[in-house]
């Protein structure tokens, strides 16, 4: 079966339909929206002339031929490059096959003439960092000092505290979890300082991990 990918949209507000609509037209049709929040400042933003700081978050699943020939497309249509949003797109590890048979199926139509393979001209990774609510600010200024530029935050609920048990703490439940898109040359970097600054045993009580981005690009 052919392998799955997953595509992270960030964009600004409003946007996310959009994106959703031309992602359907290559036969990419399964789609999971959220919101979320730019770190740039509000008086940054307004100075870039690029209003809100809040973001349309859409996580899809593609076909590895329906996210190559997007990326193709994407990569070669002009009227992109002056967008403000971002699209990651990943290896999927692994799925349940009754969900990657309905995902594939769209992408069927696609021949073998269009397939594309994608240039990873440049290796990203994707940070994600997990803190105490009102942290975020903290987790970008660190990530920033190790060369990053920018990141999202998106409010989330901690499920289950049991395994904090093990460090004879409790984490608190309220928490944001923020997305930083880095070129490996300095995720270590990131992790390193992110984790020596902010990890389980500061206020922060950060928790880390990252995922490998085979392609990024603007939108």
């Amino acid at each position: 079966m052919e392998r799955i990918m997953l595509l992270l949209t960030i964009t600004k507000r409003g946007e996310g339909a959009k994106i959703i609509e031309r992602l359907d037209s290559h036969q990419i049709k399964w789609h999971f929206r959220s919101v979320g929040q730019g770190t740039a400042s509000s008086e940054t933003m307004d100075i870039l002339g690029l209003g809100s700081r809040d973001k349309d978050i859409v996580i899809s699943l593609a076909a590895k031929r329906a996210a190559e020939q997007f990326a193709s497309e994407m990569e070669s249509d002009p009227t992109r490059r002056g967008g403000h949003g971002i699209m990651m797109i990943m290896p999927l590890t692994a799925i349940n096959n009754l969900t990657a048979i309905m995902v594939t199926r769209p992408a069927e139509s696609i021949t073998k003439q269009e397939d594309t393979a994608m240039k990873n001209e440049y290796k990203h990774s994707l940070v994600l960092a997990t803190v105490n609510r009102g942290c975020a600010d903290e987790v970008m200024k660190v990530a920033r000092a190790a060369g990053a530029t920018g990141g999202t935050v998106i409010r989330a609920n901690l499920a289950d505290n049991e395994a904090a048990e093990l460090l004879g703490k409790t984490l608190e439940e309220e928490r944001e979890i923020v997305a930083i898109l880095v070129p490996d040359t300095i995720r270590d970097r990131v992790m390193e300082d992110l984790n020596r600054e902010l990890g389980l045993r500061t206020d922060a009580q950060a928790i880390l991990c990252c995922l490998g981005v085979d392609k990024a690009m603007r939108i």
